[in-house]
């Protein structure tokens, strides 16, 4: 129990050195807008997703936990992260504002997460299947 109010505590304590620190920002609201929208991609985009996939996975028969849901939770996050400079219509007009092909590295981003997420996989069910045959 001690270290559920340790957490919390830490947890608040992070909480207001952010508040802190974001009110110190020369545009508070611009940056405190753009972390409620974060919130809200993830609470009524990402987390409804996972849910869907890992509804649809059980009734087609596969149970969908541990790594495979924190691999969706991942790749939701990463994409709403990456979205501005995604949905950005066209260049930027400095070159030196938005260098990286941002598509390539998210689609390397997801390919990465997905190869992880399937090399863990086959390893867990070449340890179950050898722990069988023994």
């Amino acid at each position: 129990m001690a270290y559920r109010y340790a957490v919390a505590g830490t947890g608040l304590v992070l909480m207001g050195l952010g508040g802190a620190l974001l009110v110190q920002q020369p545009s508070p609201w611009r940056i405190a807008l753009w972390l409620a929208g974060a919130v809200v991609v993830h609470d009524g985009l990402v987390a409804p997703l996972v849910i869907a996939v890992a509804a649809l996975t059980g009734a087609v028969g596969l149970r969908l936990r541990g790594v495979p849901r924190a691999a969706l939770i991942v790749a939701g996050s990463v994409t709403a992260v990456a979205l501005p400079p995604l949905l950005r219509p066209g260049g930027a007009a400095n070159p030196t504002v938005v260098p990286l092909d941002y598509l390539r590295n998210w689609l390397l981003t997801m390919a990465a997460i997905a190869v992880a997420t399937g090399v863990y996989l086959a390893a867990g069910a070449a340890l179950r299947a050898a722990r069988r045959r023994t």
